[in-house]
């Protein structure tokens, strides 16, 4: 299964191509509106200050961050991060993008369940994205596992599993957090007077290829996670 052909890559190269179609959705769409100057006259940190502080928010910094589209937000620190093409830009792709932050420090204000679950799900899935296929693999070579007491057997493959496991429940509690996350802010860019509703459909073509990335990473990681799945259950039964 290693060094002939495997049927179950197929379920890799789907993932890698959905993954590919959703960034160059997002590039094209997001490069597009990049050229649109919303009438405004905002930057993207202009709109996320104006957003913050007609919601109630003041204990929350807009920092500049270097990078392209590495805009986050911090809940430990309370920091908005807005990138080299997003914090000094009035395009309504900027805009778009700085709004959508906010609305996770619209999140966190509530105190908005599947980003506290989100949050602490991070160490879990770094854990599991960096050992989990390893220990698939060392399992599947070299066969190990660990008698049970009592009785039974539990390999090596099936731990990598179950730890891979918490990097594909991250991503999918991830689209939830991210979808919200644009709802809640799409209404306020017009109620807050930052963009006509023309412009907010714009930044909603923008904001919904951007969640097209987040489905196509679920969607990967879960394919990968069935491939294990049945290359284990091969191991098995030629063993």
């Amino acid at each position: 299964m290693f060094y002939g052909y495997d049927p179950t890559y197929i379920l890799v190269l789907i993932g890698a191509i959905l993954c590919m179609l959703a960034s160059s959705r997002v590039n094209s769409t997001y490069n597009k509106y990049s050229r649109v100057r919303c009438r405004c006259g905002m930057t993207g940190a202009e709109a996320a200050d104006r957003i913050l502080r007609m919601s109630g928010i003041n204990d929350v910094q807009i920092q500049h961050v270097s990078g392209n589209l590495t805009d986050h937000y911090d809940p430990r620190n309370k920091v908005l991060r807005l990138s080299d093409s997003v914090y000094d830009s009035m395009s309504v792709a900027a805009i778009g993008v700085a709004a959508h932050e906010c609305g996770h420090a619209l999140q966190h204000h509530k105190g908005y369940l599947p980003l506290k679950l989100r949050s602490a799900l991070v160490p879990l899935a770094n854990l599991g994205s960096k050992l989990g296929l390893p220990l698939v693999i060392l399992g599947l070579i070299l066969g190990i596992g660990f008698e049970l007491p009592g009785g039974g057997y539990f390999s090596l493959a099936t731990i990598g599993i179950w730890v891979f496991s918490l990097a594909v429940l991250f991503q999918i509690v991830t689209l939830p957090v991210e979808f919200n996350a644009s709802g809640r802010v799409l209404k306020m860019l017009g109620n807050y007077g930052i963009m006509s509703d023309d412009e907010v459909d714009d930044c909603k073509r923008v904001l919904g290829a951007a969640a097209l990335t987040y489905v196509a990473a679920a969607a990967s990681s879960i394919l990968q996670l069935l491939r294990l799945v049945l290359l284990s259950g091969r191991r098995r039964r030629d063993d």
